[in-house]
């Protein structure tokens, strides 16, 4: 039976992530924490304790900046992943000059094929004015094309703002 997605949207500090942590709690399942930031300075790590903090225990973690098949491939039914996020992630491969529609087509494919339910977080970045360099607007783009992407094979899709959640596709 393929896994259940859920698909969370917001703006930055939205409650996106609190929203998709109480929905994996809610769930009584299994839980997987799939963390794709790396922590390259000490405001980010900051970020991390703090998610760590407001998420507490009864998580198993799995940090895999890139690799969506290294941590959704394992995954069991009786489980539900939560990856926070799609937008650090995504970030990631751009950074790393990665073919983003190679990266984008290997995350769909293991979220496909995926056999535990998945609560995928992911930045809205397209309410914002249009970037002034290339790579932002590069980086917006490719953003907007992968929430599309996991939209449309969501089952659930969200949008939280200010804490609120207004589902804007399924049911919760």
């Amino acid at each position: 039976m393929p896994a259940n997605v859920t698909f969370i949207l917001g703006g930055a500090a939205s409650g996106k992530s609190a929203y998709a942590e109480q929905l994996c709690l809610n769930s009584g399942k299994s839980r997987v924490y799939w963390a794709t930031a790396q922590i390259f300075d000490s405001e980010m790590r900051a970020k991390v304790s703090r998610h760590l903090e407001q998420r507490g225990s009864g998580w198993t973690t799995v940090e895999e900046p890139e690799t969506a098949a290294r941590v959704l491939g394992v995954l069991e039914p009786g489980q539900i992943c939560l990856m926070d996020c799609a937008t650090m992630w995504l970030t990631n491969h751009l950074l790393a000059d990665h073919d983003l529609q190679a990266a984008q087509d290997g995350l769909l494919a293991a979220v496909d094929q995926c056999r535990a339910d998945l609560v995928i977080v992911s930045n809205e970045t397209g309410l914002g004015i249009v970037p002034e360099n290339a790579l932002a607007r590069r980086f917006r783009e490719a953003q907007g094309r992968l929430n599309i992407a996991l939209a449309a094979r969501a089952d659930t899709v969200v949008q939280v703002t200010a804490g609120l959640p207004l589902v804007l596709k399924g049911a919760l």
